[in-house]
């Protein structure tokens, strides 16, 4: 049997990052959040071109023999999907990401403390009340077009609560 090679997708606080967390440590799968290599270290953040990103993530995907990949960033996950034997779906209702967003914790991968993700937070939930407003690469419709064009394994996830 082949190696998983797994992308994850969906809105901010959908979860992404915890069931990426808890595949590749469960599976033993390298994992590659896209927020690591979208993002240049400007204040404010600016966004990398996508060819440097598309570098990284070839990268990633041929040094590793099984993997996550997870992020929003469709034009980057479309580089990582053709190598791709899954994909999942995090579809949440907006008031759970909103949810989510409001009880993760520290994430020092994105931000220099605490204090400082909580002074984006407001930001941060306007932002996932407006995904499916949004015409992007960040959108819903991008990620349901992704979902529904992709021909092999694919889980569709709309809840992250579990039923006691």
């Amino acid at each position: 049997m082949s190696a998983r090679k797994v992308l994850i997708f969906g809105n901010s606080g959908s979860g992404k990052s915890t069931l990426a967390h808890q595949l590749a440590e469960a599976q033993q799968l390298a994992h590659l959040d896209l927020d690591t290599l979208a993002w240049l270290p400007t204040n404010p953040p600016t966004r990398r071109e996508k060819l440097d990103s598309a570098r990284e993530i070839t990268s990633f995907i041929h040094e590793n023999s099984g993997w996550i990949v997870e992020g929003g960033y469709t034009d980057l996950l479309e580089i990582a999907q053709p190598f791709s034997t899954e994909i999942v779906f995090l579809d949440l209702p907006i008031e759970e990401c909103v949810k989510n967003a409001r009880s993760r914790p520290w994430e020092p991968h994105k931000y220099e403390s605490k204090a400082a993700q909580d002074a984006n937070l407001e930001f941060l939930i306007d932002w996932i009340r407006q995904y499916t407003a949004r015409n992007d690469v960040f959108s819903r419709r991008a990620h349901a077009d992704l979902y529904r064009n992709f021909d092999g394994k694919k889980q569709l996830i709309t809840s992250n609560r579990r039923s006691d």
